[in-house]
């Protein structure tokens, strides 16, 4: 097992240029299977979960041609179906979240699929309600295998439908879009999901010649279309990488430039950081993260301590409550952190207990931080990485404490961080992989 071991308490320096989003990678690479023609797609994270998405594309027979690092050209123009029944298939669908998304693709283009449970961190429940409730409104009949936890689907024809989300699910909605575009009539998605990912995911498909209206809206309606062609697809900065290096930024008192991001794609990112004392600066097209000594968490109008809670966008996303958590531990005041949408999420905790961080771990939703104000340091342990964000969050966290950490079962952080252990020895940090 693969670790990470880091000597805290150096200040960083220079500029990092964030990856592509990796959320945004698992929609879009699901899509290539809805055309027979040659999808050409620039920015995708050289990242594990990514890597093996690709890798389950290429076991169906899509072809894969790599033109540079983080450039790809695929042609799904001859599917091997019966791959979805082997073993290899199996092993790939079931490591990792994302290869729920291909259900949608296949059901618009062959008319059935097949997925075993899928992957993917362990944060508490993450069911699959949404998207077979959706599927079955567009005509998919669908049956669970108790005894081997998958899902056959199959529809001899979709047809349009109104449908109103009982949750506004990321993945449900891009994997009900991806079956809806194929789908005979109209289909009328309300509460959808509207990330900056699945809004790129919409206007990829109008390029190959879907017919979506309301993109970015929580009220979708979709015209469908008989065939989709190829097109060039570009994937936006990852914003959880972002949020994770302005924590980063502040945890160490650094000063970072991260290159190629506007504010405006960030949503509610910088308001919360705000919220917690560290501030960040357009410069062109890039954002600055000042060195600052200290960062004082704001109380609200009535002098009630602050809370930070995620919510749907254009709510602050879960993915970055761990690192928002980790920044508080060493800020001046303190802050209620309400994990709402996920139970397992923050049971990280204990880890930054034992680096010396006052914590109270209030119950699996909510935990409260009395900040350090950087008066004392956190100090080095050896800790095991439970899931992608976390693992983050106490990479930084050693990152900024006196001494040594070990971090085991980094597996996890490169499922959704790319090459990050050079990147971060690039802005001056101490950081191998052993």
């Amino acid at each position: 097992m693969k670790s990470f071991k880091i000597k805290g308490g150096n200040k960083l320096s220079g500029e990092i240029i964030p990856q592509g989003a990796k959320n945004e990678a698992l929609q879009v690479l699901c899509a290539v299977l809805l055309t027979p023609e040659e999808i050409h797609m620039k920015n995708v994270p050289d990242i594990l979960d990514v890597n093996r998405l690709i890798e389950l594309l290429e076991g169906l027979g899509v072809k894969v041609s790599r033109i540079k690092h983080n450039e790809y050209i695929f042609k799904a123009d001859k599917i091997k179906l019966d791959y979805i029944t082997s073993q290899d298939y199996y092993q790939k669908a079931t490591s990792i979240r994302g290869s729920v998304m291909i259900l949608g693709p296949l059901l618009a283009r062959f008319g059935k699929g097949y997925l075993p449970q899928p992957g993917g961190d362990k944060i508490g429940r993450r069911r699959l309600d949404t998207h077979f409730a959706g599927l079955q409104k567009l005509g998919v009949e669908f049956t669970y295998n108790e005894d081997e936890k998958s899902y056959h689907v199959n529809a001899s024809k979709l047809r349009g439908n109104f449908m109103l989300l009982e949750e506004a699910s990321v993945t449900g909605t891009a994997n009900i879009v991806m079956a809806a575009v194929m789908a005979k009539g109209t289909t009328t998605i309300f509460n959808a999901a509207c990330e900056p990912y699945l809004v790129q995911l919409c206007e990829m498909l109008n390029r190959m010649g879907a017919k979506i209206q309301g993109i970015g809206s929580n009220l979708l309606t979709i015209e469908g279309v008989t065939t989709l062609h190829g097109t060039t697809h570009t994937l936006l900065a990852d914003m959880i990488e972002v949020g994770s290096f302005i924590g980063l930024a502040a945890m160490t008192q650094s000063e970072l430039t991260i290159k190629n991001v506007q504010l405006s794609n960030l949503g509610l990112i910088p308001e919360v950081f705000r919220r917690i004392g560290v501030s960040v600066e357009q410069k062109g097209n890039d954002i600055l993260v000042p060195a600052k000594d200290e960062y004082e968490i704001e109380t609200f109008i009535d002098g009630s301590i602050m809370n930070i809670a995620d919510a749907p966008w254009p709510g602050f996303t879960p993915d970055l409550i761990s690192i928002v958590l980790v920044v508080a531990t060493q800020a001046k005041g303190s802050v209620l952190i309400h994990q709402k949408m996920f139970e397992s999420r923050l049971f990280f905790v204990d880890k930054l207990i034992d680096m010396g961080a006052r914590i109270i771990l209030c119950d699996p939703h909510r935990a409260t931080v009395i900040g350090l104000n950087h008066e004392q340091a956190l100090k080095g342990i050896k800790m095991s990485s439970p899931d992608i964000r976390a693992g983050v969050a106490l990479l930084i966290a050693a990152l900024s404490a006196k001494g040594t950490s070990i971090i085991e079962n980094i597996d996890q952080i490169d499922r959704g961080y790319q090459n990050i252990d050079a990147r971060l020895r690039h802005l001056g940090a101490e950081i191998e992989r052993i």
